[in-house]
This record gives C-alpha cells, structure tokens and sequence, in this order.
C-alpha cells in the first residue's frame, strides 16, 4: 500500500491502528469453574479465584501479543450485554423461553431483563471488575466494555412482544432520558477508577439494517428511523459526562454466538443518524462478510476514528493479509487513513460458550492484524 507522510501519523490514544474489540476465549479451567459454580460445587469466592488467575493470564498475553489496551475478556460475564443491564437500578434478569432474535444455527440459554422500577446506576459490580484489571495491567491502558445504552430499550421495550411499561416510563422519552442519566453516572464512575478507553456494544444498529427486521419492526408499529434518531440523542446525552482525555467507541454487531449471527444488511440504513450525529470518539464497524454491504455509507463518518473490523473472529480460517490491505485501501475513498484503524470484526465469545476456533487460533487472527496495521501505517 502506499504511504505518505502524513498517512504515517502513530496514534498514541485509542483506538489504536490495531485493536481488539474485547471478548476473549474463556479457557477451560475457567468453562469447568463456572460450571461447578453453576451445580453448587463451587462457591462465589471459589469462582471469583478462578477468573482472578484467568484474566491475570490473559492480561499477560495480550501485553505479549502487543495489544496498546488490554480488556479482561469479559471473563466474569456469561453474556456480553445481560450481566451488566441486570445490575442497573430497576432492571431485573428474568428467565425466557426462547431468545428474542433468532441466530442463524445455535441457540444460546434464553434469558432477557425487564424494567420494574426507576432506571439508575449505582453499586454498580463492573466497577470492581475494572479496578482489578486496572490493579494487574501496570502502566498498559484498560479498556472496558459495557452494552450500549440501546440496548436497554431495545432489548424491554421493542424486541419484546409483551412489553407493559410502569407508569414511570409511559412516555419512551421519559425512558431514554433515565438511560441517559445513568450511563453519565456509569462514565464518572469508571472515570474516577481510571478507566480512559470504554466501549458501548450495540446490536441494535445492526438490527436496524436488517431490511427484514425493519420490515417486521414496522409491521409491529416501530418508526425505526424516529426511534433512530431517539437513541442517538439517549447516547449523546450519556456522552456529556465523558471527559476530554477519556475516549468512548461504539462496536456494531450482528450478533456473535458460536459463530453464528442474526442481523444481515449494509449501514446505509442507519449511517446519517449515527454517524454524522452521534458523539463517540470512534466506531469499531464489522466488515468481515458481504453481510454488512460496502463502504459507502462512510460518507457520513465526521471527525470519528473508523476501525475496520476485516478480520473475522468467527472462524479459524487466516485472511490474506493483502486482501485486507486493498480493503483498507478501499475503504480511504470515504474515510481519510488517519481515521481509520483494523480489529476483528467482533469479540471471540460474546457469550462464554464462545466462537468455534481455538485459543490458539485466536492468537493468530490478533498477530495477523498487527502485522498489517504495522504494515500499512
């Protein structure tokens, strides 16, 4: 690829050239912990030690692969999303019978949360989380990551058919205006701790580019292009508590089970409203498969780092490091290279039954995009 001066630039902030989007492989002596905790075998402090040595392990591995951030792999999480959302004031994990949205094959255990009460953030479990990562990385920086605010409304008040708000939130806006606020009190809280790199996760974008689910939403009701703009203006109201050295990203999913997937279609659907709109500092965006169209709909990306999720997490297979570059290449006529940066295209385990490679597999994939963001800026 060709480079100039200025397409040279190093980032010393994040997110960095070549980054990761945060989940990890659980490692089995950590799957079998948790399955005794599970049967009663083992106790909450048993547990609690068992993911203490396995993110240790993992933080030195990320340093030794290279990563400029390290995550603790969500290890302490069984899905991405629900442990966080379920410990929010007012919110309640419930039992399910099946999964809101179907993914393509495997099925994971169902579960979702409900609202009961007014929606706040305190006491929050993820923020011992992070202080122990903090405490074991040394001078490396930590990134965190948590479900977007999204998610909540997504998850209670649209993907679900009997949804019956408490008489708080009759009005949504009402709703989307609690979320806000306890999200401002999420970032102040992990900012005090130090944290200066955190990432929303969201699946409801990807949701939203689905021409059949958009279809299905509308036939229920949904204006999804109001609720679009609705959750923009929820985040960018999170987002007014983020101070200036700290930097929030957003990763847009399809879903990530075993390798599976449930959201298919290009950005184009979404890409004004959020791109030129909402106020993170970057967007980590899959663009693995012919699932998530082409990129064009960049055109709207403003001052917002873009980093290329090319390399996909969902299987083992290497990519051609110089079919990367000439995407990467590709991607330059709507997005400046300075702006843009490469990962995987999702987590290796979005839940902790993970994505069907190895841990060794999964190495490679990380060690293969090092070597083309070295390559290439």
């Amino acid at each position: 690829m060709t480079k100039n001066k200025q397409d040279t630039i190093v980032r010393t902030i994040p997110p960095f050239r070549y980054d990761v989007v945060g989940s990890f492989l659980r490692p089995a002596a950590l799957k079998t912990a948790r399955k005794n905790f599970t049967e009663g075998a083992i106790s909450q402090q048993e547990l609690s030690h068992a993911e203490d040595e396995a993110i240790r392990d993992l933080v030195a591995k990320e340093k030794k692969a290279g990563l400029h951030a390290v995550t603790d792999g969500e290890f302490r999480r069984r899905y991405w999303h629900l442990d966080f959302l379920a410990a929010l004031d007012g919110v309640q994990e419930i039992g399910a019978e099946h999964w809101s949205v179907a993914f393509k094959g495997k099925q994971p255990k169902a579960a979702t949360v409900k609202i009961i009460d007014k929606i706040g953030f305190s006491s929050h479990p993820f923020l011992n989380h992070f202080k122990f990562l903090k405490d074991i990385a040394g001078d490396t920086s930590c990134k965190m990551t948590i479900p977007s605010p999204s998610m909540l409304p997504l998850i209670c008040c649209i993907r679900a058919t009997d949804y019956n708000p408490i008489d708080r939130y009759k009005v949504d806006d009402d709703l989307y205006h609690d979320v806000g606020l306890a999200y401002q009190k999420a970032i102040k809280a992990f900012y005090e701790l130090g944290c200066r790199y955190l990432q929303l996760d969201d699946t409801s974008w990807g949701e939203f580019c689905d021409l059949e689910k958009r279809n299905a939403y509308a036939a229920r009701g949904f204006d999804l292009n109001t609720i679009a703009h609705k959750f923009v203006d929820m985040i960018n109201l999170a987002l007014e508590a983020k101070p200036a050295d700290m930097t929030i990203t957003m990763h847009i999913c399809r879903g990530n089970f075993r390798s599976t997937w449930f959201s298919s279609g290009g950005y184009e659907p979404i890409a004004k409203a959020l791109f030129s709109h909402c106020h993170v500092d970057g967007f980590f965006l899959e663009y693995d498969s012919d699932r998530a169209g082409d990129f064009k709909p960049l055109r709207f990306i403003k001052n917002q780092q873009v980093v290329l999720g090319l390399v996909t997490s969902k299987f083992p297979q290497l990519e051609n490091a110089a079919d990367i570059e000439a995407r990467i290449q590709e991607a330059t006529s709507f997005v400046p290279l300075n702006q843009l940066c490469l990962s995987p295209q999702c987590g290796f385990a979005s839940t902790e039954e993970g994505n069907a490679l190895t841990e060794e597999e999964q190495w490679n994939k990380i060690a293969l995009i090092k070597r083309i963001a070295e390559a290439t800026w």
